[in-house]
């Protein structure tokens, strides 16, 4: 007589499990349906023809990130403008702040790729990691309800809201961007300098390599070459969906 014993789980399963475990101690909650912490992490590449990845609670994580962020402003500014509301919300709700917030909880490393997603750098495309992120706010609304992924907000973005992070330094994003994109650092020139000391204009381009990515203006260098980091973070984010969207097999 054969005795079954259970079989464990394949080498690649494990590492997922691993990681998954890895996102839900960056956030203190814990999935009653860990099928839905998977779904949030499984990019429509790896997803193999079926509806089973992330874009559906993307959809609805958009929604509730949109209402906690609005929810902690209205609280946080209880005098505040429409306009200064809309300004400090579109600070924190953006695919740049998104991604980087993901990063901090290890989702880059644990979102499940297709192969060719992952040779073209998927892990740290700006696009995946800020849509990574809206499916897990999705995901533990649909897990366990709206005070949940309210709190997990709260939590994540305390610290963001009226703070230091609302004016953001541009210069270290596009570093950071920069090396992990082309292995290479930005540099800055001071391309233009008029109008008397009391009232300087100038203007500051910057390269990548033997590319220029972006031109700034501003009263300071430090300004200008802010207003420059700014444009060719753009650009960047820019050309980086565009070539995610033209990988996608569904747009062919």
């Amino acid at each position: 007589m054969f005795s079954h014993q259970p079989q464990p789980p394949a080498p690649a399963e494990a590492k997922a499990a691993d990681r998954f475990q890895e996102v839900e101690r960056a956030i203190q909650y814990s999935f009653t349906r860990p099928d839905l912490l998977r779904l949030a992490l499984t990019h429509p590449s790896a997803a193999e023809g079926t509806d089973q990845h992330y874009e559906r609670l993307e959809f609805l994580g958009d929604a509730v990130l949109d209402l906690a962020i609005a929810d902690m402003l209205m609280r946080h500014f209880p005098n505040g403008t429409e306009g200064l509301l809309s300004r400090e919300r579109a600070s924190i709700v953006n695919a740049r702040t998104l991604a980087a917030k993901a990063e901090s909880i290890g989702l880059g490393r644990s979102i499940l790729l297709g192969k060719g997603e992952e040779k073209s750098g998927g892990r740290h495309k700006t696009s995946i990691l800020a849509a990574g992120f809206e499916a897990l706010i999705g995901a533990i609304y649909c897990d366990t309800g709206l005070t949940s992924a309210l709190q997990i907000v709260e939590r994540l973005f305390g610290s963001d809201i009226g703070g230091p992070s609302v004016e953001r330094d541009y210069k270290t994003e596009l570093q950071e961007t920069a090396h992990r994109c082309y292995r290479a650092h930005p540099v800055y020139e001071v391309i233009s300098e008029t109008g008397p000391d009391h009232a300087k204009r100038f203007i500051s381009r910057i390269r990548i390599g033997s590319r220029q990515f972006g031109v700034g203006e501003g009263s300071s260098k430090k300004l200008a070459e802010q207003a420059a980091a700014r444009q060719a973070l753009d650009l960047i984010n820019s050309e980086q969906n565009a070539q995610g969207a033209s990988d996608d097999p569904r747009r062919r």
